[in-house]
């Protein structure tokens, strides 16, 4: 696996958690930017970290295959994506809309 991939993906997954952690009522649209990573990783067949899987909600020795398939579903149903500035909660001006 690429380290450069390896790298976006751990912070794709940091991402998810604070995006997590927010209460789903406040919560953004989940981020567009996870996209790259998840295509990229649609195929790596290596394991991913135990951390990465207790964050992704998915079995421990998961690869990183099944790791992208979580980013992908929380995209999947979207019809618009947050502005880096409204994630992971909803911004103010979005509350209203």
């Amino acid at each position: 696996m690429q380290l450069a991939l390896k790298f976006q993906f751990e912070r794709a997954v940091g991402e998810y958690a604070r995006w997590r952690a927010v209460p789903e009522g406040q919560r953004s649209d989940a981020s567009g930017w996870w996209w790259g990573t998840a295509i990229a990783a649609v195929d790596e067949k290596a394991t991913m970290r135990l951390e990465w899987c207790v964050t992704l909600g998915v079995a421990d020795e998961s690869t990183y295959a099944e790791g992208a398939e979580v980013f992908i579903k929380a995209l999947a149903d979207q019809t618009h994506l947050p502005w880096p500035d409204g994630f992971p909660g909803k911004s103010r001006a979005t509350e209203g809309a």
